[in-house]
């Protein structure tokens, strides 16, 4: 068993669960909090440039790019109808903080660096599963099922952690979870427009 995976899994879980939510920070302070936790961690591992998947950028670029056309196309396609656009949970969030600082910041920049940057080089195989735990207090603030929300997230974790692999570059599960995540938050503002109509 990957002791060091084991433990930089369980700071992560600590952190996301307790440390973060005590601190009571507004969703921007957050997203610094949760990035400077990460490059922290990303430092204290000395885990090379090469194994953080910070290498091989053209290729990462071109893996995320193709990925990241499937939640674009699927969003396209939900807000395009409307019976599909109005299952999707409303936001009244600011769309432009949301796409420009907090999901690359606060979620992308945070999220690739630990699990598919720092947890991918200790253990491929836990850094999914670290993933998925990462996720318990976002789904109990939301009200989700923490079950279902952990298991999705792990299993995303997995698609991520392929794709990192996959490319040797940790750039491509970077540009497929922004795009993922953008997504996902401009159909949540659509939905919240259409309800205030």
């Amino acid at each position: 068993m990957n002791t060091e995976a084991l433990l930089i899994g369980s700071a992560t879980t600590a952190w996301s669960t307790v440390a973060l939510p005590s601190t009571r920070l507004d969703a921007r302070g957050r997203a610094v909090a949760n990035a400077s936790f990460a490059v922290g961690v990303a430092a204290l591992s000395r885990t090379s440039a090469e194994a953080l998947g910070l290498r091989n950028v053209a290729v990462g670029l071109k893996w995320g790019a193709a990925a990241s056309a499937i939640p674009v196309f699927g969003a396209a396609v939900v807000a395009a109808i409307p019976a599909l656009r109005r299952r999707v949970r409303p936001s009244e969030d600011d769309l432009a903080e949301w796409v420009l600082f907090r999901i690359p910041v606060g979620t992308v920049l945070t999220e690739e660096l630990l699990f598919r940057g720092v947890l991918d080089a200790a253990s491929p195989v836990l850094s999914p599963i670290f993933f998925g735990l990462w996720h318990i207090h976002p789904a109990r603030s939301a009200g989700d099922s923490v079950v279902g929300t952990v298991v999705a997230t792990t299993a995303a974790g997995v698609v991520f952690s392929w794709l990192r692999s996959r490319s040797g570059s940790v750039l491509a599960p970077a540009l497929l979870h922004y795009f993922l995540n953008a997504s996902g938050a401009v159909l949540a503002h659509l939905a919240a427009n259409d309800r205030s109509r």
